[in-house]
């Protein structure tokens, strides 16, 4: 048992070990021995009816007996402690086990596991006048069971109206939403406190829980809007926040879709116009050879044939539906060259054909006039590389879009794009040597 201690304004505990039972060993052996005796002496005295006494006396005793044992018997489990007094005297404290005390003393069991205590729920006015509803519970443990049963008439109903006294005054001294989200602090101030007052009394107080903080009706209403207005600001903030996100997005993607509509169409005209180029160039290129082949093809003839041309081209013409026809030369010199040619003008000189050297001397070779041809293997090394270009700026076009960069791809589309370079134009064949004038 602990020892006992002293302090001001406080009871004096006396200083006793554990309690000894010799004493009640000691009655119980004058007590049989007194039984026994008076048992004889009644055998003795009874005459005849002696031996009915004598059993008489002798259960009689025995029934003295267990009252008596009744009374002094007591068994102490290893949680507890038990304080003996005797005729208002402190005789000193039971062990666990099987204990032997006076018939006239008085045993008061201590428990010293730890107990839980409920503070009844309260309304506590905090310190911004907001009514409170505040309850706890206390976890204690009594260490000295002499202070906790002479220095206190009732430790439990102590503990709990101090933790309620002082429950109160913390939570006055707080605004409530100190209180809601301070109940760590709470716990540890209240303990600590309780747990001062409480030491001279025997009995530490290891725990306080707040169990539960209910503002009344009205504050909590109050509270409710205030939570519901700030989660629709913050419903607001984050909508306004996905909103302009969201236009920053599409002003970005339009921006994005402008630029590569923009590229398009200037890589658009620029193809456009490198093929009217090189259509222009290959059409004006083929009516040259065109021409040329025709000077080639009409040199052998003489005038004899150039008059029939010219006739079937007078037949053709009149079988259209105009009724205008002009002529750029004079018609009746035609007439008059067919008429010589027929019999009826001037002779006309005999001119040989001309042959292939005579010809090459005159209007150039064949590769002179026909141009540089292209080969299979250089048109299909044109178009792969056409559509490598082609997919080259097809990926440039889906990075932009999501917003990757690809290689050799910007992503502000500042630089302008790399000119693609075209095979140059096939040169154009050397002017034809003037025929010489036929006599």
């Amino acid at each position: 048992m602990a020892s006992a201690s002293t302090a001001k304004n406080s009871v004096n505990l006396p200083v006793v070990g554990p309690y000894n039972g010799r004493m009640v060993w000691l009655l119980f052996v004058v007590l049989f021995l007194g039984i026994v005796l008076l048992a004889i002496l009644a055998s003795a005295v009874g005459g005849s009816a002696g031996g009915v006494y004598a059993v008489a006396v002798g259960i009689l005793g025995f029934l003295i007996f267990l009252a008596l044992l009744a009374h002094t018997t007591y068994s102490i489990q290893p949680y507890e402690t038990a304080l003996v007094t005797v005729f208002g005297s402190y005789r000193g404290y039971l062990q666990s086990g099987f204990n032997l005390v006076s018939p006239v003393a008085k045993v008061v069991r201590v428990d010293l596991r730890t107990q839980v205590l409920e503070v009844p729920r309260q309304e506590v006015i905090t310190k911004d006048n907001s009514p409170t509803n505040v309850d706890a519970i206390i976890y204690i443990k009594v260490v000295d069971g002499m202070s906790a049963v002479f220095r206190v008439q009732d430790y439990h109903v102590a503990t709990v109206a101090l933790a309620q006294t002082t429950l109160r005054s913390i939570i006055g001294d707080m605004e409530l939403d100190e209180i809601l989200y301070n109940r760590e602090r709470i716990n540890t101030r209240l303990r600590d406190i309780l747990d001062e007052a409480t030491d001279k009394w025997g009995v530490r107080v290891e725990a306080v829980e707040i169990k539960e903080v209910d503002p009344v009706g009205p504050v909590k209403s109050a509270m409710e809007e205030q939570t519901a207005a700030e989660r629709q600001r913050r419903a607001a903030v984050l909508r306004a926040d996905g909103e302009k996100r969201s236009a920053i997005l599409v002003a970005e993607g339009q921006k994005r879709s402008r630029i590569l509509q923009a590229e398009g169409l200037r890589q658009s005209k620029i193809l456009e116009a490198e093929g009217a180029r090189m259509a222009t160039i290959l059409e004006a290129q083929g009516e040259a050879q065109r021409l040329r082949i025709l000077a080639m093809g009409a040199s052998p003839l003489d005038a004899k044939a150039l008059t029939v041309i010219s006739l079937d081209t007078m037949s053709d013409m009149a079988q259209g539906q105009s009724t205008k026809i002009l002529f750029p030369f004079e018609f009746t010199k035609l007439m008059e060259g067919a008429a010589e040619y027929l019999g009826v003008g001037r002779t006309v000189p005999e001119r040989g054909l001309s042959n292939l050297e005579e010809l090459e001397q005159k209007i150039g070779t064949m590769d002179d006039i026909l141009g540089p041809i292209p080969k299979q293997a250089e048109l299909t090394s044109e178009i792969q590389s056409i559509e490598d270009e082609i997919k080259a700026e097809s990926a440039a076009s889906e990075a932009v879009i999501t917003g990757k960069k690809g290689p050799g791809v910007d992503d502000d589309l500042d630089d302008e794009t790399p000119k693609k370079t075209t095979p140059p134009p096939p040169p154009p064949p050397p002017p034809a040597k003037p025929a010489p004038s036929s006599k």
